[in-house]
C-alpha cells in the first residue's frame, strides 16, 4: 500500500481532518467531542495521510507552536500499516523545521513504550483526561532521529 502525507491548513482541510478524528476518537474511543476539537486547531500545523488508491483520508496529527504533538488518529483498518509512524516522523520533521527546542505529547499510559521508540521520556505526574490515565512525554529536538518521509505542501 502507498500513502500520501501532506501539511494542510485547518481552514481548508477541516472536513477531512474531522472525519478521521470523529471515527477514531468519538465513535471508536467514545471521547467527548469538546475534547477532540478545540480552539488550538486553527493555529496548529496539521498532517493528513491519504490512501493513494482510494484517495480517502486515513490518518492525521497536529503540532502546536508550543511543541505539543496531539490528535494523532489512524483509521482502524490502517493501523497495522505503520501510518502512525509516518505521522510521527512528519510531525517531528516539522518541529525541526520550526526550530523548536523540544516537543511533547500527553500519552495514554499504554502508549508510553511506543513514544519511547521516538526518544521521548516521561515527565511529570500521571493525570486523567476523558477518563483515561495519561503521562506527559517529552523529547529534545536534538534527540530526534532523522525523518524518513518527505512532506508535500
Amino acid at each position: 500500500m502507498s500513502y500520501s502525507i501532506g501539511r494542510v491548513q485547518w481552514e481548508k482541510a477541516a472536513p477531512l481532518l474531522k472525519n478521521v478524528r470523529e471515527k477514531v476518537f468519538i465513535c471508536e474511543w467514545r471521547m467527548p467531542k469538546k475534547i477532540v476539537f478545540d480552539n488550538k486547531d486553527r493555529h496548529a500545523v496539521h498532517l493528513l495521510v491519504c490512501d493513494d488508491v482510494t484517495q480517502e483520508p486515513i490518518g492525521t496529527g497536529r503540532l502546536l507552536a508550543t511543541g505539543e504533538i496531539s490528535r494523532i488518529a489512524v483509521l482502524k483498518a490502517y493501523r497495522k500499516e505503520n501510518v502512525d509512524h509516518i505521522i510521527m516522523h512528519g510531525l517531528l520533521a516539522i518541529a525541526k523545521e520550526l526550530n523548536l527546542n523540544e516537543v511533547f505529547i500527553y500519552s495514554p499510559l499504554e502508549n508510553i513504550d511506543y513514544f519511547r521508540k521516538f526518544n521521548f521520556i516521561s515527565a511529570g505526574a500521571v493525570f486523567m483526561e476523558a477518563g483515561m490515565p495519561r503521562q506527559k512525554m517529552q523529547c529534545s529536538i536534538d534527540a530526534i532521529k532523522s525523518a524518513k518521509y518527505y512532506l508535500s505542501h
